[in-house]
């Protein structure tokens, strides 16, 4: 297992120190977690800050074996405003993680898709009244973060008896910025109109689709930049790798197929930031 880029000490002082009004920051965190900072407020968005799949599958035939180290305890993160899950999946609502979370963030808004309220009350040993429940298409306001709810499809698009979505995906816009997580999905017809065009940061997983391993399905590199291109999306971040060894693949499909693509993208190591320059200081 090998560390982080910025772990510990070293990642919170990284947060405090880029915090500026109007300056858009966000870190990847490892899988499809990510924290956004605008000016003082924080958003995460699919937070897995545990070994608690490690644990749960130590003794069975797909064991998680962590290839990258935890950036940070979650109850160091006293400053969150807003998390998301987009599923159900524990690597995208994980009870190590969100637990800690709201003990030191007592005003922690936690959206989660509203066909999962029960599930994710029940994981969280929360009322589901705790719980910010969203429908495909609803928004949700948290601080100067705006959230949409869009349709994702790990492996299908899944609705329950009231035709709410279990696996979505939110288009965050703050200030000037937009920003898209797909959360776990692949390809489907009408995903790119439902997420929408001008997107500052898409955040798409990678590790596309393995059935033998007994894995849903996501993005591939390829179809991740097919996505970007679709949305028209200023810069291509990946995820969903790096942290499982039954589950990961090598980046460097990603970055040649980006690169081929004339994509603008940046690879992202577990702990590493980006500050996104603001559209007037861009280049052309």
């Amino acid at each position: 297992m090998h560390p982080p880029f910025l772990a510990d000490d070293a990642f919170l002082q990284d947060v405090k120190s880029r915090a500026a009004p109007g300056r858009l920051n966000l870190w990847w965190l490892g899988q499809s977690g990510f924290l956004v900072q605008y000016g003082d407020a924080h958003l995460l968005l699919d937070p897995y800050l545990s070994d608690s799949l490690t644990r749960k599958y130590a003794a069975t035939a797909k064991p998680h074996v962590r290839l990258t180290g935890r950036v940070i305890d979650p109850a160091r993160l006293d400053f969150i405003h807003g998390v998301t899950s987009s599923h159900n999946h524990t690597d995208h609502l994980d009870g190590e993680t969100l637990g800690p979370l709201l003990a030191v963030n007592p005003g922690l808004t936690v959206v989660v898709p509203r066909a999962n309220l029960t599930f994710a009350a029940d994981r969280l040993a929360v009322s589901p009244a705790r719980l910010m429940p969203i429908r495909v298409g609803e928004r949700v306001e948290i601080g100067p973060f705006t959230l949409r709810a869009v349709p994702a499809a790990h492996e299908t698009v899944e609705t329950d008896a009231a035709g709410d979505h279990k696996f979505v995906g939110y288009v965050v816009s703050v200030g000037e910025f937009t920003l898209y997580h797909s959360g776990d999905t692949v390809l489907f017809d009408g995903l790119a109109e439902a997420v929408g065009t001008k997107i500052d940061i898409a955040l798409l997983p990678i590790n596309g689709r393995y059935p033998v391993r007994g894995v849903a399905g996501n993005l591939s590199a390829a179809e991740a930049v097919q996505l970007a291109q679709a949305i028209d999306a200023s810069l291509l971040i990946p995820c969903h790798f790096d942290m499982f060894a039954f589950n990961t693949v090598s980046p460097a499909e990603f970055v040649a197929v980006a690169t081929a693509a004339n994509q603008p993208h940046a690879l992202l190591r577990n702990g590493e930031g980006l500050t996104f320059p603001h559209r007037s200081t861009r280049k052309a």
